[in-house]
């Protein structure tokens, strides 16, 4: 049977600064160089050190992050109207099946998002200050800076000026049109204005926010230029989900590598039995290890113009690597007509079974067959993945061996034991129960 959410409503207006022509330089109280620097913002500084550890050893509570100043925010923001629609009061759904694909209808987020400003053929793009970038929006959308302390510990200070930082700052700002709960951009040194384009220091941050928020449902996800990012300033994007996404339980196969590879502890695996082919990186003895191979598997992709996608799991130990083609297909007519008119754009969220619905229809009738449909479109076909795999690994330094693959490997999410247990802090009612 259907398991559904139903949600209190709230009343919401238009966010004040991200409208073109709604007034430029100073006095919009932006996060760009006319207004940002001489500012105070919040200052969440996570420990410096890259160990996997994920409890809190300092004196912040272990659910601050994520429950006390992140959520926390994201309500103030939502109490204050800033969103462009009420996300809360979508109707959201688990499809029966094996993945448990969950659907959302929200009719109007196609009409209220931001449309894409540049080409979906290439993925590596030049910045342009002229079009939409993050430091065109009001601070009041930002919920803290996120930085590391430098430290053994991490630490949080309610105010700090941004002329004590020495590098430009990364913020935490809400996304004006939300998905789900709790939805929040990660802009790495928003100053510095970069391009949709991922690189070690920011991939590394990302990683550090997933495991600071130590909870397997808190997500954050990453798309390139031609899989369905629609702003081209270097971003990650992050919400709060209290079921597994489908492709955190599919099964997955082992990769063997070489043992002169293994030092780093990072284990690499292949989706199995899921509608689009991916690459699985697990552990590692440090974040940092585990980040080095990640992105340079990304720089390859950017680099050889492969749009894809990334979704990084479990506080920051699993990390989903997926090449797509489906906005190529698009552009050479080879999506049926049918897929085009649900107007879904299969970006990471998409990708990893959590489906955006624009038609009530569409969401009434989903089914888990549906929704392998739509995503088998985004997929490479085999021998395209292994081709690009292979140059992943070429381009990462990994070696495979010669030993047979382990068999496949279930996930924790497959055992009823690994149900969803409700934070504290999250209203029920916001939370898709079973």
């Amino acid at each position: 049977m259907e398991v559904k959410l139903t949600i209190k409503r709230v009343p919401t207006v238009l966010s004040n600064y991200q409208e073109e022509g709604g007034g430029a330089g100073c006095g919009r109280n932006c996060l760009g160089d006319c207004c940002l620097p001489a500012s105070k913002l919040p200052l969440y500084a996570f420990k410096a050190s890259n160990q996997n550890k994920f409890a809190q050893e300092d004196g912040l509570p272990t659910d601050f992050f994520l429950n006390s100043l992140l959520l926390g925010q994201w309500e103030d923001r939502m109490a204050q109207g800033l969103f462009r629609y009420d996300v809360t009061a979508c109707e959201t759904k688990v499809i029966p099946g094996e993945l448990g694909f969950v659907a959302q209808l929200n009719e109007g987020r196609h009409l209220k998002k931001r449309p894409t400003e540049f080409r979906v053929d290439r993925v590596l793009q030049p910045f342009h200050s002229a079009k939409f970038n993050f430091t065109k929006v009001g601070q009041e959308e930002v919920l803290f800076r996120f930085e590391n302390g430098g430290g053994d510990s991490s630490y949080f200070l309610a105010n700090v000026p941004n002329t004590e930082s020495s590098h430009p700052p990364s913020v935490v700002a809400i996304n004006v049109s939300p998905i789900e709960y709790g939805h929040v951009l990660l802009i790495p040194r928003v100053l510095d204005r970069l391009p949709q384009r991922i690189d070690p220091e920011s991939f590394l941050l990302a990683l550090h926010m997933a495991a600071e928020a130590a909870s397997p449902y808190f997500r954050l996800g990453y798309n390139s230029l031609g899989a369905f990012a629609t702003i081209n300033h270097l971003h990650f994007q992050a919400y709060y989900l209290s079921v597994p996404f489908p492709v955190e339980k599919a099964p997955t196969k082992k990769i063997p590598l070489a043992k002169c590879e293994l030092k780093s502890g990072v284990k690499v695996s292949k989706l199995m039995n899921f509608p689009v082919r991916g690459l699985v990186f697990e552990r590692g003895n440090t974040l940092k290890d585990l980040g080095d191979v990640v992105t340079n598997a990304c720089i390859w992709l950017q680099d050889n113009n492969v749009p894809f996608n990334v979704l990084i799991s479990d506080s920051g130990q699993k990390i989903f690597i997926f090449p797509q083609c489906y906005a190529e297909k698009q552009a050479l007519g080879e999506v049926s007509q049918d897929l085009l008119d649900t107007q879904v754009n299969p970006a990471v969220w998409e990708i990893s079974g959590h489906i955006v619905l624009k038609r009530r229809a569409d969401f009434e009738e989903a089914s888990e067959a549906s929704a392998w449909r739509l995503l088998a479109e985004v997929s490479l076909s085999e021998e395209r993945f292994e081709e690009v795999k292979a140059c992943i690994f070429q381009g990462t330094g990994l070696t495979e061996s010669d030993e047979e693959d382990e068999t496949n490997e279930e996930s924790p999410y497959a055992s009823s034991s690994s149900a969803p247990v409700a934070s504290s802090h999250i209203p029920e009612g916001c939370l898709v129960l079973q």
